[in-house]
C-alpha cells in the first residue's frame, strides 16, 4: 500500500520512483536559490523547513511532525508522546565541532521526526550545520551504504562507527553541487517504516 499522497498514486513502487525524482529536483532547486544558506542550522524548524520545500508537492505532512509512532525493523524511533522534547533538546544541543555536529545528527536520526523522507532531509540538514560550523561538507559519493546503514543502526548505542564512516567523508567543496546532491541519492537508505500505536510500545 502506497501512502496517501497530493499524486493519487496508490502503487508503492509507482510512488518511491515518483518521489525520487520530485524530492531530487526539490532539492536542486533548494541549492541553486541559495534558500538553504538562509535557514539557520541546527535547529528542528530548520529541518522541517528542507522537509516542507522537498515534499510537499507528493504529501500533506511534508514539513509537519508526524502523528504516528514509526519503527524500521526492529527499532522503534522516538514515541509520539516524547517526540516534542526530544526535538526541544536537540536544538539546545551544541555543535562546534564535528563530533558534537555527529551527536546531534545521531539524536535527530534517532527522533525521526516525519512519516516518511527523513534520511534525505536529515542529511541536508547535517551538511548545512558542517557547512556553516566547521567549512566541511561530507561526500556522500565516498560513504559506503552498508557501513552507513550499520554504523547508524547501532549509533544510539555506539556512535563511534558513524563518526570515523562521516569524518573520512569530509570534504571543503562545501558548494559543490555534485557533493550535495549525492546525499538525497536514496540509494543510502530504505523506507521499510511500519506504524504501531502507542500502547504497543508497553
Amino acid at each position: 500500500m502506497a501512502l496517501e499522497n497530493r499524486l493519487g498514486i496508490t502503487d508503492s513502487a509507482e510512488l518511491a520512483r515518483t518521489e525520487e525524482k520530485i524530492s531530487k529536483q526539490k532539492a536542486l532547486k533548494l541549492f541553486e536559490t541559495g534558500i538553504l544558506d538562509t535557514l539557520t542550522p541546527g535547529t528542528s524548524e530548520t529541518l522541517c523547513a528542507i522537509h516542507k520545500y522537498l515534499f510537499e508537492d507528493i504529501y500533506d505532512f511534508a514539513g509537519k511532525i508526524r502523528e504516528v509512532n514509526i519503527a524500521k525493523g526492529n527499532f522503534r524511533f522516538a514515541p509520539l508522546m516524547y517526540l516534542c522534547s526530544a526535538l526541544e533538546n536537540i536544538d539546545k544541543m551544541p555543535q562546534s565541532s564535528f563530533d558534537e555536529i555527529i551527536e546531534k545528527y545521531v539524536e535527530m536520526n534517532i527522533a525521526h521526526p516525519f512519516r516518511e523522507g527523513n534520511g534525505r532531509a536529515t542529511r541536508i540538514w547535517l551538511d548545512l550545520i558542517l557547512k556553516k560550523e566547521i567549512g566541511k561538507v561530507v561526500d556522500w559519493s565516498k560513504v559506503d551504504k552498508e557501513d552507513y546503514l550499520l554504523a547508524m543502526e547501532r549509533s544510539p548505542i555506539r556512535d563511534i562507527e558513524i563518526k570515523y564512516v562521516l569524518k573520512n567523508a569530509l570534504t571543503n567543496k562545501i558548494n559543490d553541487r555534485e557533493v550535495y546532491m549525492k546525499g538525497i541519492d536514496t540509494s543510502y537508505y530504505y523506507e521499510g517504516y511500519t506504524t504501531f500505536k502507542t500502547e504497543d510500545l508497553k
